[in-house]
């Protein structure tokens, strides 16, 4: 009898032990390259949220960026992720690559502004932006909103290189082979991200920035973009220019529950240092205010939820 005692408290405690593990709710973030800086935030993101939230079993998953997550997104297979905001705008209204199929993700957050970095060999001689027409050159991430944006605005200057495909570092090989003049790459705030440094080491880079001209047209067609000023210096090999850009945040799979985006926004909010070590250029910025001020698209009502406690105004434009 003892001996059936112990088996069934043993059996009992182990059923216990079952429960709180299928307990734990799995969450997948998209994130993007495990090479990126981006993906670094991300893991650094899954962590604050664990921690606060120890119910949530979140992983982080290498993806092919902005475009792949929101259509992971879409298929229920990550539950958010990283995204752009003038991607996230095509997407929620049906425009660009998602015209067929709207995808109805709402944003999280913002943490980062993205200038796009049209780069290109030194020795290629190409000195303004309409000379890489009919030149071996790389849009973008292969899926990644880099590539589609780029591409939207190579369209609407008129200008059509011959476009070369593939993941970051494929495309940063075919720079080095010389099988590719260069790339659009995101800076990190006003410098070269990682990848486009490391090119930079062995094989001399320049960058194109947008005429006047250029400005306006990309203003007037595609007003889901930033236009920013960029210093440059000894590393971009040029002076001043400016390029196109948007704001790099967070969203949530169509359908994720108000509960579960009020979760992640906050852990998110309140954690002052993992998020900074892993991503320094979030440091003394207001990603509340970043997320209101440069949103193009519905902000999720669990995000306003919490924006709202802690004293922020959301705009109804963005309900």
């Amino acid at each position: 009898m003892k001996l059936l005692k112990k088996l069934i408290i043993t059996t009992s405690i182990a059923a216990l032990g079952l429960t709180a593990v299928q307990a734990q709710e799995r969450i997948a973030f998209g994130a993007t390259n495990s090479q990126s800086a981006h993906y670094a935030y991300f893991a650094a993101l899954a962590k604050v949220v664990n921690t606060q939230y120890p119910e949530l079993q979140i992983s982080v998953v290498e993806t092919g960026a902005t475009v792949d997550n929101l259509k992971r997104m879409a298929r229920d297979q990550v539950d958010a992720g990283l995204i752009t905001t003038s991607t996230l705008f095509q997407a929620y209204n049906g425009q660009g690559k998602f015209v067929d199929s709207p995808i109805k993700s709402k944003l999280l957050f913002n943490y980062s502004l993205a200038p796009q970095n049209i780069v290109v060999r030194m020795d290629s001689d190409v000195k303004a932006l309409n000379e890489i027409t009919g030149k071996r050159f790389g849009p973008g991430m292969r899926g990644s909103s880099t590539e589609a944006t780029s591409e939207a605005v190579f369209k609407v200057l008129g200008i059509k290189p011959e476009y070369v495909r593939g993941t970051n570092a494929e495309l940063a090989s075919a720079i080095k082979d010389k099988r590719s003049i260069g790339f659009v790459k995101s800076a990190v705030g006003v410098k070269f991200d990682a990848l486009t440094l490391d090119i930079s080491t062995f094989t001399p880079l320049t960058v194109l920035g947008l005429s006047p001209d250029q400005t306006d047209l990309v203003k007037k067609n595609l007003p889901e973009l930033s236009i920013i000023k960029m210093p440059g210096g000894k590393q971009e090999n040029t002076g001043p220019y400016v390029t196109f850009g948007f704001m790099i945040g967070v969203g949530a799979k169509p359908g994720m529950s108000n509960e579960m985006a009020y979760k992640i926004v906050k852990a998110a909010m309140e954690d002052k240092v993992i998020q900074q070590a892993a991503f320094p250029q979030i440091k003394g910025e207001d990603l509340i205010q970043l997320t209101i001020d440069y949103a193009t698209s519905p902000i999720h009502p669990g995000a306003i939820k919490y924006f709202e406690e802690v004293g922020y105004k959301v705009p109804a434009n963005l309900r």
